[in-house]
């Protein structure tokens, strides 16, 4: 006796298409291109994932070097004055204290300085 699929492809095809939903073109609606779509989608949102983190740091050293340039010094030399003095404070934290606390970060500056004359 054979065994009819339908309610199982037709389940197994509505849930690519759901997913799906808002696509380009026939993307949405074809079931083949949908899920090739879905396919590659997942890579995007992988290799998104891993590039957010690199964004994100790149946004901080803007942001330090930006607060520096306005202490009349530039990233690489407050960088290479930190690591000097074996300051423990990671970019982004360097990079809220630029943006929320322009004393404080001053400060931070001069106390660098001051710890490797």
């Amino acid at each position: 006796m054979r065994i009819k699929g339908g309610p199982t492809t037709r389940r197994r095809r509505k849930k690519i298409l759901k997913r799906a939903k808002g696509y380009f073109g026939s993307k949405h609606s074809l079931f083949k291109t949908a899920r090739e779509q879905l396919l590659h989608s997942g890579q995007y949102s992988f290799i998104g994932r891993k590039k957010l983190k690199s964004n994100f740091r790149s946004i901080w050293i803007i942001r330090i070097n930006n607060a520096c340039r306005l202490n009349n010094i530039t990233y690489k030399e407050l960088m290479y004055m930190a690591k000097k003095a074996n300051v423990k404070i990671n970019r982004k934290m360097m990079s809220e204290i630029a943006i929320y606390d322009q004393d404080l970060f001053s400060n931070l500056i001069k106390q660098i300085k001051d710890r490797i004359n």
